[in-house]
């Protein structure tokens, strides 16, 4: 078995990100999501995502969307549940104990965790009346 290396360069974060898509977007629980109810396709939407990590573990700031309110706005269209987050989750997970080992993998898999818990706690929120993001 090859020795695992640390996620440390912007192309660790595509290959981490695409590895990943590959799997979730075939995925019994969460798959239809990206196939019937994604705005745009996974070919812009994949870039967005490189952004998003390479911002929060590799500290580019080249991130400029707004995730809650696009899971907000995702979820108008379909109930997102926990079961969808946490196997989005388990999926992450894997992905990363598959490819990278190290602090840069540990921290993607902490801030996973803990961005499942503040989406399911904001798309909660957001029912509610004057819902501040």
């Amino acid at each position: 078995m090859a020795a695992l290396f640390d996620i440390t360069t912007e192309e660790d974060i595509v290959l981490l990100v695409d590895a990943f898509y590959a799997k979730i977007t075939h995925d019994a629980t969460i798959g239809f999501i990206f196939s019937e109810h994604m705005e745009e396709a996974l070919e812009q939407h994949l870039p967005v995502i490189y952004t998003f990590w390479q911002s929060v573990l590799l500290g580019t700031q080249t991130y400029r969307g707004q995730i809650m309110q696009k899971h907000i706005e995702l979820n108008s269209r379909v109930a997102l549940t926990s079961e969808h987050f946490e196997t989005w989750y388990q999926h992450w997970i894997q992905t990363i104990d598959a490819q990278f080992a190290g602090p840069l993998a540990e921290q993607a898999k902490q801030r996973a965790q803990t961005m499942k818990e503040l989406m399911l706690f904001k798309i909660s929120q957001s029912k509610n009346e004057g819902f501040i993001q």
